[in-house]
Parts: C-alpha cells; structure tokens; sequence
C-alpha cells in the first residue's frame, strides 16, 4: 500500500493554488444563503396567496349616513316632531 501521507501531500500541493486565487475580502453567501433566501420566498408567497384568499372572504359594505339613506323619513319625523325609527 502506498504512503497515504504522500498523496494527501500531493492533493493540498495542487489544491492550494486553488485556494490563494479565493479573495479572502470577498464575503459571499453560498449555498446556505441561497438556502435561507429561497424558504423566505417560499414563505412570502404562502403568505401572500392565504391573506388574498382572506381578503376576497371580506364583504366590507359601508354603513350610509341615516340622513342620507332615507330623506323622506327624515322629513315626516321633523314635521311631526317624532325621532326618527331609522339608525
């Protein structure tokens, strides 16, 4: 069986050159920022998908103002001094 020390001492010898070229300056994020990056997009977009399911559940209807909604009771009850039934 041959050295195994000398064949790992080959390996580093023509992966250091490998390494040197790498600027050490040079942060990047790598597989576990693409990782991290796409669950969060993953999230978003279930998120955005369930609030317009919610959204399209909502039946929003404005409450009128009483004394645009029927003007002729509000007439009858101010000529007959009697309050007005609508609220």
């Amino acid at each position: 069986m041959p050295d195994m020390s000398a064949s790992v001492s080959l390996a580093m010898t023509h992966l250091v050159p490998l390494a040197k070229e790498v600027d050490e300056n040079k942060v990047t994020p790598g597989v576990l920022g693409f990782i991290v990056f796409a669950a969060m997009a993953v999230a978003v977009w279930g998120l955005m998908k369930s609030m317009s399911k919610h959204m399209g559940k909502v039946d929003f209807k404005e409450p009128g103002d009483p004394e645009q909604s029927s003007p002729a009771a509000t007439t009858k009850a101010a000529a007959t001094g009697e309050p007005s039934s609508t609220t």
